[in-house]
């Protein structure tokens, strides 16, 4: 198995796998486009990656209520503000509420109208609206409270919808850092598709199960401890009752 694909390779891994070559009426390039987006979606949804942590900053102003979401944002971890002309900066991380209580503390109710409480720097934050699609570059938005009493430096930590291998044709970092998990769950994808047979469309499901599993272990754990901090990895050992 290759130890990375490309677009071209993995198309071809799956026509090999199946021993399907005819690409004009059963794996045309759509059909094998929409197994390759669905593997990576089950991916995204399965594993919180690292190279999928983003941030964004930019300027809150006076009064402000709003912010729109980073394009391409699929979940917001943290929002964050500085006061820039403190010394040192003051910063602070935002405590995440609904919008009904942002409503509430701000004593206002339609969109847009003017705040009728007083100002200071934004404690709160909520999300509302956007998450319509993966081609949609509206990815919802952000209200604070209570509104920016002056210019505040704002940062939101995000993590991102990557790009699909269907467009960055030469690799993405599924396809070169877990190009088989990626190529079992496209097999799953195309046995499913295919209608059997059910052994392998089985097989590859449990190939893909255990190869998740050992992607989220460096995802979420090796690649976040520290070896100063954490010391050595532990590991349970059963032991006689007395």
């Amino acid at each position: 198995m290759a130890t990375n694909f490309t677009y071209a390779t993995l198309t071809t891994a799956i026509q090999n796998y199946t021993e399907v070559t005819d690409t004009t009426n059963v794996f045309t390039s759509t059909i094998t486009d929409g197994f390759i987006t669905d593997a990576e979606t089950r991916i995204l949804r399965d594993v919180n990656i690292d190279a999928d942590r983003k941030s964004q900053t930019g300027s809150l102003v006076i009064g402000q209520e709003y912010i729109n979401a980073p394009a391409g944002c699929l979940a917001v971890r943290s929002v964050q503000v500085t006061e820039d002309d403190t010394s040192p900066d003051t910063l602070i991380y935002l405590e995440k509420k609904d919008v009904t209580f942002l409503n509430e503390y701000n004593n206002y109710g339609t969109a847009g109208t003017t705040v009728a409480t007083g100002r200071d720097i934004p404690k709160y934050y909520a999300m509302f609206g956007g998450a319509t699609g993966f081609s949609d570059t509206t990815s919802g938005t952000i209200m604070f409270a209570p509104c920016p009493d002056k210019t505040y430096t704002f940062q939101v930590n995000y993590v991102a919808i990557p790009g699909s291998l269907v467009n960055n044709i030469t690799g993405t970092y599924l396809s070169r850092n877990f190009a088989n998990g990626l190529l079992y769950a496209c097999l799953v994808e195309a046995y499913g598709f295919l209608k059997g047979p059910q052994d392998m469309l089985t097989y590859y499901e449990q190939r893909y199960n255990k190869e998740v599993e050992k992607f989220a272990i460096e995802q979420v754990g090796r690649r976040r401890r520290d070896d100063y901090d954490d010391g050595a990895i532990r590991i349970k050992i059963d032991s006689p009752s007395p």
